[in-house]
């Protein structure tokens, strides 16, 4: 960054690409990231590179609020890739600079791959603590003959707030996932929040300031009760995936066809329920499902929800959008809850077009 803010002050074009700031790397010759070795340095470039290109092709899809990395950071993950670091049972050695001492980092519990199946680990601190990031290839599950996951049977998946998995299985089957307590979680930190930055409001330095001893107390606590709910939350939707994929092998469903809700983050819908959209992370909730269910030999596929909670899926007719969790088709009398409809009729869609 300071680089590019000289680059800025002679009117020249930053250095964005990867390969152009490695070259600059070399050239500023050893010491230029302290302690940290090569590999270490080119992780960070690399991070910084994604970031840029990122923001940029957000401004040129039309989004305004983008913004390029521009400011220090104090903490930044590192990552080292196979090849360069040692692991040691609890143990792990990384590489540093050239002439220096390399750094050992003793782990709470052992990594729980095999040594040779590690491709890369990251080193980076979250909610005040320092954490290692493990990346391991893993093979797909093999099954006995005749209890592998059959591509011949399609499961639909509807993705919400209230139950973030709603799957119905090709000859009726249903599972509900409830999402209750993570609702609880988000309701009772937010509340948690609230209460604490009332509490130190005539506490809160001036900008400059540095703060009183009490205050830091407090962001430092803070920070720690921040990471717990994170970890919280991340906990649950892991857990929530894997039932979601245990429910898939049982009934030896190949496919799983995804309602892609994404559409629904472009839409203002005030304050309050911008935030629950936030907090619903979409996004995570089906990167976690893709990696378990690839890892059970189960196709992911995202597939056009739309119409799909106010479609009949016995006469498949057009009701109205019920208020409740039940729907009730008034044309064939079906009823039937709400969520598991909506995957039934998802179930039937096909990747970039209608029902099949």
């Amino acid at each position: 960054m300071e680089v590019n803010a000289w680059r800025r002050r002679r009117r020249d074009a930053p250095l964005v690409g990867y390969q152009q700031l490695c070259r600059e790397l070399s050239a500023s010759g050893p010491g230029t990231f302290g302690d940290l070795d090569t590999t270490g340095a080119r992780s960070v470039l690399r991070r910084f590179s994604d970031a840029w290109f990122a923001a940029a092709k957000r401004r040129k899809a039309g989004d305004l609020s983008a913004r390029f990395p521009r400011r220090r950071r104090g903490l930044v993950p590192v990552r080292w890739y196979h090849g360069t670091f040692t692991l040691d049972d609890r143990r792990v050695r990384l590489p540093t600079a050239r002439g220096t001492s390399p750094l050992w980092v003793r782990l709470a519990r052992e990594v729980p791959y095999p040594a040779e199946q590690v491709r890369s680990v990251t080193l980076l601190c979250e909610g005040g603590r320092l954490f290692l990031d493990v990346t391991a290839e893993v093979p797909v599950t093999v099954y006995p003959p005749g209890e592998q996951p059959d591509p011949g049977r399609v499961a639909g998946l509807d993705l919400g707030i209230i139950h973030p998995y709603a799957v119905a299985g090709p000859r009726g089957e249903g599972l509900l996932v409830s999402g209750r307590a993570i609702r609880a979680e988000h309701r009772m930190h937010l509340a948690d929040t609230k209460a604490r930055r009332r509490a130190v409001a005539r506490r809160t330095p001036k900008p400059g300031q540095k703060g009183s001893r009490r205050w830091r107390q407090y962001r430092r606590r803070a920070r720690l009760v921040e990471g717990r709910h994170r970890r919280r939350v991340r906990q649950a939707q892991h857990e929530a995936a894997r039932s979601v994929v245990s429910w898939a092998v049982e009934q030896r469903v190949g496919v799983l066809h995804v309602g892609d809700p994404r559409g629904v983050l472009d839409i203002d819908a005030g304050r309050r329920h911008n935030l629950r959209l936030r907090q619903w992370q979409i996004g995570r909730l089906l990167q976690v499902l893709t990696d378990k269910a690839t890892l059970a030999g189960i196709t992911v596929r995202l597939v056009d929800e739309r119409g799909t909670s106010s479609t009949c899926p016995a006469c498949r007719r057009r009701v109205p959008k019920p208020r409740g969790r039940t729907l009730s088709c008034p044309h064939c009398r079906f009823s039937g809850h709400r969520d598991l409809v909506a995957a039934a009729s998802i179930a039937t869609r096909t990747p970039g077009g209608g029902p099949t």
